[in-house]
């Protein structure tokens, strides 16, 4: 083991942020489970707190390679559930003393397949953040060795168990609104200007910032206190870690939508976009910017409908209806507005009333990770496949992979989803994988 840390991390004031912490009791058995965070960072947090808050899980191991994340969630756990999880630079090492029965990987997207894939080799199973990861490739592994060693892998697109939107989800698969033949997915954000670029600057004493990097490309570090830079919270607009909003918010919706009409897979993808209001991308060894598009649209052809993506983070206004994010599926009876935070709306075409649900969230962060838990936590016990398992988070992260295919091309793509493959564009099929930086294997 040649290098030393690993793990992505966060500003660790908000870690456990508003956390409306209370220990619920462990299960009739007292049994619980040995449980380790990769990722201890602001979303880690968040999940690690509703872990404790199962009281069906043991604390044992926080790994980060940013002792500014680190120090204060082991003192954070520590407090709160009164476990003393020990810590760890490398999730390797974590992985081999600890022995964990349950890992949550909360890492940058860059860093998601290859701790996924260790810890289901070690045994444990798994709760990892969205998107899978950062290429098809990557996510086709994951899913492979989630099979090959039989263990409960779990993607946080938690809004399948957002009460309102499985009422949202009965309500269209009952046909009340109809035969829907097409779905606008949608990202409005407002306040960018042309994108100044950040200076390189020192790395932090604390932060191992090669192994931040990883099996990604070596950046210079430009980290900011207002996250604009690629750590803590800026990497998902550098494209050598994560895949724009395509990939961070793109996924949630892509997912509601496969999860709702029990499609699999797209058959032709078309994604154009740029960055004419933040400028082209600047990396040079003294400065840099993001590299991600400031808007784009993306287009999905599948079987029974055709689905859209649109983003920008320009441009908003109070003109167009409900949240920044969301989704709109048009129906023969009338049109459904998905809202995250903001519930669900049915405008139906008779003019008739409109019917509507709010949404029932938990905080912090308006989620329904708590619910996610406690499902993964059932399926380890008896076996079943979770809600939002591997196989249906990779399915959701490949139409986002697949749209910045299509970007970075500049063309369509044709896509067989029962093969996983790019048909008749061989330029196209390399970028379903990557080169790793040296020392560092690319998974199978």
């Amino acid at each position: 083991m040649n290098r030393r840390a690993f793990l992505h991390s966060a500003a660790a004031a908000g870690t456990f942020a508003a956390l409306p912490f209370s220990i619920r009791a462990a299960d009739k058995a007292g049994r619980k489970y040995r449980t380790a965070l990769i990722g201890a960072g602001w979303y880690g947090g968040n999940i690690v707190g509703e872990a404790m808050a199962s009281g069906q899980c043991e604390i044992v191991g926080v790994c980060d390679v940013d002792r500014r994340a680190l120090d204060p969630t082991v003192e954070k756990i520590t407090k709160l559930s009164g476990d003393r999880p020990r810590s760890y630079r490398d999730y390797r090492e974590l992985l081999a003393k600890e022995k964990p029965e349950i890992v949550i990987v909360a890492t940058p997207d860059h860093w998601h397949a290859l701790p996924t894939i260790a810890a289901v080799q070690a045994g444990a199973h798994v709760y990892v953040e969205k998107p899978t990861s950062h290429t098809i490739g990557e996510s086709q592994a994951m899913v492979r060795a989630a099979r090959a060693h039989n263990r409960v892998v779990q993607v946080g697109t938690h809004r399948r168990l957002a009460p309102h939107l499985i009422n949202a989800r009965d309500f269209i698969r009952t046909g009340k609104a109809g035969k829907v033949g097409m779905i606008r997915c949608h990202l409005n954000l407002s306040g960018a200007g042309p994108e100044q670029p950040l200076p390189t600057v020192a790395i932090p004493p604390e932060l191992d910032w090669d192994m931040w990097c990883g099996p990604a490309p070596l950046r210079p570090f430009n980290g900011s206190a207002d996250n604009r830079g690629i750590h803590p919270r800026g990497f998902r607009m550098y494209l050598d870690y994560a895949n724009g909003h395509l990939g961070d918010i793109g996924v949630h919706w892509f997912d509601q939508v496969l999860w709702i009409t029990d499609e699999k897979a797209p058959k032709r993808v078309f994604s154009t976009g740029g960055r004419p209001v933040r400028g082209a991308p600047v990396l040079t060894p003294s400065a840099q910017t993001g590299d991600a598009p400031d808007h784009q649209v993306a287009q999905y052809a599948f079987e029974q409908f055709t689905m859209t993506w649109e983003s920008r983070t320009f441009g908003g206004n109070h003109a167009e209806k409900g949240e920044a994010a969301g989704a709109y599926l048009y129906g023969t009876k009338g049109t459904m507005q998905l809202g995250h935070k903001g519930g669900w709306t049915f405008y139906p075409s008779d003019g008739a009333p409109a019917v509507s649900e709010a949404a029932k969230l938990n905080q912090p962060d308006g989620q329904n990770i708590r619910e996610l838990w406690a499902d993964m936590l059932d399926c380890i016990k008896t076996g079943r496949r979770p809600i939002c398992d591997i196989e249906e988070g990779h399915r959701a992260s490949v139409c986002s992979f697949l749209g910045m295919i299509s970007y970075r091309t500049g063309r369509a793509i044709e896509w067989d989803g029962a093969k996983e493959q790019i048909i008749g564009d061989p330029a196209a099929a390399k970028l379903l994988r990557r080169e790793y930086r040296k020392g560092w294997t690319y998974p199978v």
